[in-house]
């Protein structure tokens, strides 16, 4: 795992992360923005302790747990290809917390989203973050789970954000949810027995 000075992180906001895109698409997963750390190694979810990928794999939807600390390894981006998993972000700029992102980049983000849902086509787009949602949208009383309205023809879920501020979350409920969207996605998910 790389390390990282406080300056050698900072020097990467604003910086932007690569989308990952299987074709075909079937479930895409959208984070608020990314991270420093995200954005130094050009992964997504990478911090160390992010809790997504060891919630991707409890949920069964991965076969092994994916380390992105360092980076995605090329086996890993094929293996989340061939499942048919993407990653996406609603605002493409990298900061050190999503809270520093102002209400009009948070709806600026929509309309590239839709579009990129337009394109893919996946069967399921899960929004990783009810607050990010509400504010994106302007839906102020969504609750996560399956949405009413699809979103450019894909089911649209708000789930989780797998990051460690999200305190009352825990990876065992993370994986739940993942694994509900990836099942709407037609994702074949073997779980493990909850920790």
């Amino acid at each position: 795992m790389p390390r990282f000075t406080r300056t050698e992180l900072e020097s990467f906001h604003g910086a932007r992360v690569d989308d990952l895109i299987a074709d075909p698409l079937r479930l895409l997963f959208v984070g608020i923005n990314p991270g420093l750390w995200t954005a130094a190694v050009n992964a997504h979810f990478a911090r160390p302790g992010n809790r997504f990928w060891p919630a991707l794999h409890l949920a069964g939807i991965t076969p092994a747990r994916i380390d992105a600390s360092g980076g995605l390894r090329p086996a890993d981006s094929d293996l989340l290809r061939r499942l048919g998993i993407g990653f996406t972000n609603l605002v493409p700029l990298a900061s050190a917390r999503a809270d520093e992102l102002t209400l009009a980049q948070v709806r600026a983000g929509v309309r590239p989203l839709t579009e990129l849902v337009r394109r893919f086509r996946p069967r399921v787009v899960a929004m990783l973050g009810i607050t990010a949602y509400r504010q994106a949208f302007e839906v102020r009383r969504a609750t996560t789970g399956r949405q009413p309205v699809d979103l450019a023809g894909a089911q649209l879920w708000v789930l989780p954000n797998p990051s460690g501020l999200n305190a009352h979350e825990t990876i065992d409920s993370l994986a739940v949810a993942y694994r509900d969207a990836a099942v709407a996605a037609g994702l074949t998910v073997h779980p493990r027995p909850l920790q």
